[in-house]
C-alpha cells in the first residue's frame, strides 16, 4: 500500500500541461494555508507581545502585591513589621494615598499623592528609583538624591505628563489642594499645600503619568493628622506574586484575622486582561478562516484530479488495488499541499517575526502602548494550537475529496472508456 502511494503521489503532485488550472488551484492553496499560518502566528505573538508589555507596565505601578486594610484603623506598624519577620525575602513599601489636584495659575489637573518611604519604595519601583538615578549610574548619587528628597519633607516626585502638562521643571513649586476640609471663618476651605517639585518619573503610561504624584510619608501624615505608623496599605515586591499571594493570605488570616487582606496586580486590573484574551480568541477564530478558505482550494483542486484521473482510478481497482489504497493516495495528494503549506508558513513566520523585531517597520506611539517598539512574544501553546489547527483543517478537506475517489464506479467508468 505504502508502495503504490509513493509512486503515485509525485505522479498526481506534478504540473499537468494538459489540466494547467488544477496545478495553479493547488498552488493557490499552497500558498494560501502558509501565508494563513504566517498571518495567524505573527497576530498571536503580536497580542502576546502588547499584554506582556502592560502586564510589566502594570505590575510595577500597580505592584506585584498590596496589603490593604479592612477597617477604618488602617495597616499600622505591627503588621508590616510582622510580615518582614515572617517574609524576610520580599521587599515591603507602606502607603499613604490622598486625592488632590493640582494647580498652577489657571491650569489645574486631578492627582493621586502616594506618600512613602522613598528608600524603601526606590527598592520596589523601578519606575521611582529611575527617576532618582543620575546619568553615570553611582549609588553615591543615587543615594543622595534620595536623602535630599527625604530631608525637605514636602517634595513631589511627579509624572512625565503632568510635568509637560504644567510646563514644570525641577525645583519649581506646586500647588495640591486635597480633598479634605478645614474651617475657615464661616465656611469650609480644602486644604492647601504647595511642594518642591524634586524630581520626574516616566512609567510610559500616560494614565500613571499625569495622575500619580510620590511624597514623603511623613507629609501625607501631617496633612491627613494621623500619628507615625498607620498607614493606608504596604506595596509588597516577590518575583512569584501569583503563587506567594496564598501564604500571604493564610498568614495574614492566621495572625491579623479581620484586619487586612492581600491582592495581586492582576486583580486590580481584571477586566482589561479579560478583554484582551477575549480579543485574542476572537482574533485567532477569524484569522484560522484564512486557513479554512485556503482549505477550499484543496478541496476543489482534488476534485478536479479525481474527476481528470477517473480512468487511471479504476484501472486501478480493477487490477486489485482497494478502495482504502485509492482513498489514502488522494487523502496524502492533499495532505502534501496542506502540509507543505503549513511548513511555509512556519518559514514565514520566522522571517516576518525577524523583520519585525529588527527594523522599525511599524512604530507605536509611546504614551498610548507604553512602548513605541512592536512586542512581538509568540509562546509555544499559540503556535501548537495554531499548527494544530491548520493540521485539523488540511486533513478534513482532504478526506471528502479522497471519499469520492474510491467510491468511483469501475464498470462505468471503463465501459464509457
Amino acid at each position: 500500500m505504502k508502495t503504490l502511494i509513493f509512486y503515485l503521489l509525485p505522479r498526481y503532485l506534478r504540473f499537468d500541461k494538459t489540466q494547467p488550472f488544477i496545478s495553479i488551484t493547488a498552488l493557490l492553496a499552497f500558498f494560501g494555508v502558509g501565508i494563513g499560518v504566517m498571518v495567524l502566528c505573527v497576530a498571536m505573538a503580536i497580542m502576546n507581545g502588547m499584554t506582556k508589555e502592560f502586564e510589566r507596565k502594570l505590575s510595577i505601578m500597580n505592584y506585584p502585591l498590596s496589603i490593604y486594610s479592612t477597617t477604618y484603623e488602617g495597616v499600622d506598624d505591627n503588621i508590616l513589621q510582622a510580615l518582614k519577620t515572617h517574609f524576610p525575602q520580599f521587599l515591603f513599601s507602606p502607603y499613604l494615598r490622598y486625592q488632590a489636584v493640582g494647580k498652577i495659575g489657571n491650569t489645574m489637573s486631578a492627582a493621586m499623592v502616594f506618600g512613602v518611604d522613598m528608600q524603601a519604595e526606590s527598592q520596589l519601583n523601578a519606575v521611582v528609583k529611575k527617576a532618582f538615578t543620575s546619568q553615570n549610574n553611582s549609588n553615591a548619587a543615587f543615594e543622595k538624591n534620595i536623602e535630599s528628597f527625604m530631608q525637605k519633607e514636602f517634595s513631589i516626585l511627579v509624572g512625565k505628563s503632568m510635568e509637560e502638562n504644567f510646563g514644570l521643571e525641577s525645583g519649581d513649586k506646586l500647588d495640591l489642594f486635597f480633598t479634605q476640609l478645614e474651617p475657615s471663618g464661616f465656611s469650609y476651605t480644602p486644604i492647601n499645600k504647595r511642594f518642591n517639585v524634586a524630581g520626574f518619573f516616566e512609567s510610559g503610561l500616560r494614565a500613571y503619568d499625569e495622575a500619580y504624584v510620590y511624597t514623603n510619608l511623613s507629609a501625607l501624615q501631617k496633612i491627613r493628622h494621623l500619628d507615625e505608623g498607620i498607614y493606608d496599605g504596604i506595596h509588597i515586591y516577590t518575583p512569584n506574586p501569583m503563587q506567594d499571594i496564598h501564604s500571604i493570605a493564610d498568614f495574614l488570616n492566621t495572625q491579623f484575622p479581620s484586619r487586612a487582606g492581600v491582592e495581586g496586580w492582576w486583580q486590580q486590573n481584571g477586566n482589561f486582561f479579560s478583554a484582551l484574551e477575549l480579543e485574542k480568541r476572537a482574533l485567532f477564530i477569524v484569522l484560522m478562516l484564512i486557513i479554512v478558505m485556503a482549505a477550499l482550494n484543496i478541496i476543489s483542486s482534488l476534485l478536479m484530479v479525481v474527476m481528470n484521473r477517473r480512468k487511471e482510478i479504476a484501472l486501478l481497482l480493477s487490477l486489485g488495488a482497494s478502495k482504502n489504497e485509492i482513498k489514502s493516495i488522494f487523502f496524502w495528494v492533499g495532505n502534501t499541499i496542506g502540509l507543505s503549506g503549513i511548513a511555509l508558513g512556519i518559514i514565514l513566520t520566522g522571517v516576518a517575526m525577524y523583520v519585525l523585531d529588527t527594523f522599525p517597520i511599524i512604530s507605536l506611539p509611546a504614551d498610548v502602548y507604553g512602548s513605541s517598539k512592536l512586542p512581538l512574544d509568540l509562546s509555544l501553546i499559540d503556535f501548537s494550537l495554531a499548527i494544530l489547527g491548520a493540521i485539523c483543517i488540511v486533513c478534513l478537506s482532504s478526506y471528502y475529496p479522497a471519499k469520492k475517489a474510491s467510491l468511483v464506479d469501475t464498470l462505468q467508468v471503463l465501459r464509457n472508456e
